[in-house]
């Protein structure tokens, strides 16, 4: 019976490292931090669609999530990771590394400045979607795979 348990045991403690292990890959970083950057982007995609009622801090906390994932995500694309999982990321980024960081340094400087402004409305906030949009859309036409 002791013999199952710490069997268990170690089976369980060794599936929670391989998970932590995971979590910690490069790729699976950045897949997260996209997700973040899609959820925000589909936040403000409601309200400016009319789905949901403007609301200030849905706004807030969209811009500030893509700019704050924008200051991170050039330091997830380490030498080694330009295969692997599923991923979408081309090898330009590995190939131009300061380009992709001023495009992301340039998600910081509009999403920044679209809360500096703070939408107040629909309208603004459609605004304010078309600006980061723009940008989002200018680093994604050189560094994302097309499916």
């Amino acid at each position: 019976m002791k013999l199952k348990l710490v069997m268990a045991a170690a089976i369980v403690t060794a599936l929670g490292m391989t998970a932590a292990t995971a979590a910690d890959e490069p790729q699976v970083v950045r897949q997260e931090m996209m997700k973040k950057v899609g959820s925000a982007v589909g936040a403000l995609g409601a309200i400016v669609k009319g789905e949901k009622p403007f609301d200030a801090e849905v706004v807030k906390a969209s811009l500030t999530t893509m700019a704050d994932v924008a200051k991170d995500f050039p330091n997830h694309f380490p030498a080694g990771t330009e295969v692997g999982l599923d991923t979408e990321a081309t090898t330009k980024i590995w190939e131009t590394p300061e380009d992709f960081k001023a495009k992301s340094d340039e998600l910081v400087k509009v999403a920044e400045a679209q809360l500096a402004a703070m939408p107040t409305d629909q309208a603004s906030t459609g605004a304010a979607m078309k600006a980061v949009g723009a940008t989002c859309s200018s680093c994604h036409e050189t560094y994302r795979l097309k499916k």
